[in-house]
């Protein structure tokens, strides 16, 4: 394979790191000039933004992305001035600056797909840069790159073509890091012309200790260039832990070389991996990965797994539960003490693999929350509205799958505060509130969920006017009056719009239904709460992960069932199986002075088996309620493997999916929210009649009890 054939297949195979990694780099500028907009003065947060626009830059030329380098070349110059004070930072800026990143981000997403530029795709980037041009005050410069100069051919005040000579070295894990020394090379060629180059043989050991995984380049060349040197020292940016630079400017002695040499070496125990970008602010302030930091702290190290790869490991990792199960079952049924000791022993390590595997996958949902600065921003200024949005629990972690899906969701839910709940300045004034508008979004863990909320102090839900759409449109008898309750799910109905006219956010009657449908799929439940004239909350709960989740087992008749572990409260056992439900299976039993609901499985799923002398109550709590649920066995605690209900099985209420035990037998997981609505509100189709449960003989508590909800 030639040189220029191995350069290629670098290349295709890198790019799609740099395609992800950029993307990253982008999310942090877009955070980055969103907080810049409440601190124009922050020189940190100015010098991160720069930071991350020269890394796209970077990265670009090496994979030879021309478009890319050119048009944030324009954005860097902006930034540099800025950095340097050389221009202030304001609100139009902001927004121009935000709309360069959008640009940046489709040239990279055509360099992948291949796609070309349209007349019109141009003509608006050249708009840009004109705008661009018009804030940094340097049209010429920019001119001169946007014409297909080098990117940063054009050094400040000297356009001159001057001969610099470097002297460079790699270090052994250079390769091993995922650096290409000849991209770099290829890079240089962009800014100019590689007049001379030498390698250095000495450096290459004999072929008896040689390492054919470890580099052993050395070069010294001579470059042609208008670029000045600080543009010569960025194409090493990207190695610079792994190399020795030397730079002599022209027409100087090498002698003299010393006082205007960049020399950089790592540390001789070097085995960092390659650096990993930014994603965040905070992450573009911090020390690359695999480096130490420059003022103490521990050393940090990351390594990027592809998704794909890691559900691998998960889907195995699930597979090794059951499979541990069944080898637990037979040991026992095998009576031998030392394989059954053998047999804990494992399971515990499996546990201890399951939830570090887990924990690779589990990501603060605040990532996918700072998403929605730009459009809170975006959309407010569209609506002619002032809103603040504020971010509370930001760190709660939860499976990356989850926020994965959960991101579209949210997008539409912010978006419908901002224009149904949140009014303009002027109306707010008139009913005594701020002319800003408030939206809270805020996340914490509860029950083993995962608790989800979005609040605005708006005008709330208006009852009659969402009661007069479903009158109209038949979802409501005309002339029935719901419940307060029932009033505010007709908004989750199938088409259901209170918008008077269609508008880019809303009207179409496509919404709220489909919210509701992807966060059931999720296993997770909405609901909505309103008080008008003071605001809205809609809250949405989550399993924490799809893959795997401790269970509690019980047993009714001949079918299995399993409980989330973190919803099961307590449990009671009762001496006598004598009760008295409703058609619907539900009764109803006190528990220290309070009534707690309580269902039947047997009779709500129509189980064809002989009631046993002996039942248990197992008291299960969902959000504020809690509710009884009646079982047959208490089977103890199981490392559950969630497999997805079949299309058959879908439309089962109370259940989100299913399990396969230890002897292979399949055990049904109930989801407690759904449950609980058939504890508490039976169907529609039954007619309840009063029914008293046996008090309970005795109780045993399996978790810290509380008063139950009504």
């Amino acid at each position: 394979m030639s040189a220029q054939d191995a350069d290629q297949s670098f290349i295709a195979e890198a790019l799609p790191a740099f395609i992800s990694e950029s993307g990253e780099q982008l999310e942090a500028i877009e955070h980055l000039l969103l907080e810049l907009e409440d601190q124009p003065d922050n020189g940190e947060l100015l010098g991160a933004l720069f930071r991350c626009a020269h890394t796209v830059k970077g990265s670009a030329g090496i994979f030879g992305l021309d478009e890319v380098v050119a048009f944030t070349h324009h954005v860097e110059t902006l930034l540099d001035r800025l950095r340097d004070g050389l221009v202030g930072f304001t609100p139009d800026m902001g927004t121009l600056l935000l709309q360069c990143n959008d640009q940046i981000r489709f040239l990279i997403r055509l360099a992948q797909s291949g796609g070309a530029v349209s007349a019109d795709e141009a003509a608006a980037r050249a708009s840009l840069e004109t705008r661009l041009q018009a804030f940094s005050g340097d049209a010429p410069a920019a001119s001169a790159v946007a014409a297909g100069a080098a990117p940063e051919a054009v050094a400040d005040g000297d356009s001159a073509t001057r001969v610099w000579t470097l002297q460079v070295g790699f270090l052994p894990d250079t390769f091993r890091n995922g650096m290409d020394p000849l991209a770099i090379l290829n890079y240089l060629r962009g800014l100019g012309a590689i007049t001379r180059i030498e390698c250095d043989r000495c450096a290459v050991p004999g072929l008896d200790t040689l390492d054919p995984e470890s580099c052993h380049l050395a070069f010294g060349f001579e470059l042609e260039t208008t670029a000045d040197q600080a543009a010569i020292e960025a194409a090493f940016s990207f190695v610079r832990e792994d190399c020795t630079l030397q730079i002599t400017p022209p027409a100087q002695p090498q002698a003299c070389a010393p006082a205007a040499m960049v020399a950089v070496t790592a540390p001789a125990d070097t085995a960092s991996l390659a650096p990993a970008t930014p994603a965040t602010p905070e992450a573009a302030r911090a020390p690359a990965a695999g480096t130490k930091p420059r003022e103490g702290g521990e050393e940090q190290r990351f390594i990027r797994v592809q998704a794909d790869r890691l559900d691998a490991v998960i889907n195995l990792l699930g597979e090794l539960v059951i499979a541990g199960a069944g080898a637990s079952l037979l040991a026992r049924q095998s009576r031998q003490g030392s394989l059954i000791e053998a047999n804990e022993q494992i399971n515990q390590l499996i546990e201890e693999i399951r939830n570090g595997t887990l924990q690779l996958r589990m990501v603060p949902i605040g990532e996918t929350f700072s998403r929605f600065r730009r459009v809170v921003r975006d959309t407010a200024s569209e609506l002619g509205k002032e809103v603040q949005l504020e971010i509370v629990g930001g760190d709660t972690e939860l499976d990356k799958s989850v926020v994965e899906r959960i991101a579209d969701p949210l997008m539409h839910l912010v978006r419908n505060g901002l224009d149904h709940g949140l009014e303009t300045p002027e109306q707010r004034v008139a009913a005594g509130k701020p002319a800003q508008g408030r939206l809270i979004l805020s996340a914490c863990h509860e029950s083993g969920s995962i608790l989800i909320r979005i609040t605005d102090d708006g005008r709330g839900v208006q009852r009659q006017k969402v009661l007069a759409r479903a009158w109209e449109r038949g979802l409501v008898e005309p002339g029935v009056v719901p419940a307060d309750a029932d009033i505010l799910k007709l908004i989750f109905a199938p088409g259901f719009s209170t918008a008077e006219k269609v508008t880019n956010l809303s009207g179409r009657g496509v919404g709220m239904d489909v919210v509701r449908s992807n966060i059931e799929a999720l296993r997770g439940t909405v609901q909505l709460t309103s008080e008008e004239g003071a605001g809205s909350t809609i809250e949405i709960r989550l399993p924490l992960t799809l893959a795997i989740i401790d269970g509690f087992l019980i047993g009714v008749g001949d079918s299995r069932f399993i409980f989330p572990l973190d919803a099961v409260v307590e449990v009671i056992e009762s001496r006598s199986s004598a009760t008295e439900m409703d058609a619907s299976g539900r009764g109803v039993t006190e528990l220290r002075g309070q009534a707690l609901p309580v269902v039947s499985l047997r009779q709500l799923y129509a189980l064809d088996s002989p009631e046993p002398d002996r039942v248990s109550i197992v008291v299960i709590r969902s959000g504020g309620q809690r509710y009884g649920v009646l079982v047959d066995q208490l089977l103890g605690q199981h490392k559950t493997v969630i497999k997805p209900l079949g299309r058959m099985f879908r439309s089962l209420r109370g259940m989100s999916g299913s399990s396969i035990l230890g002897n292979g037998d399949v055990a049904l997981i109930f989801d407690v929210a759904s449950l609980c609505q058939l504890a508490i509100h039976p169907p529609s189709r039954a007619r309840p009649r009063p029914a008293v449960f046996t008090p309970p003989s005795s109780i045993t508590e399996s978790a810290p009890a509380e008063g139950p909800s009504q």
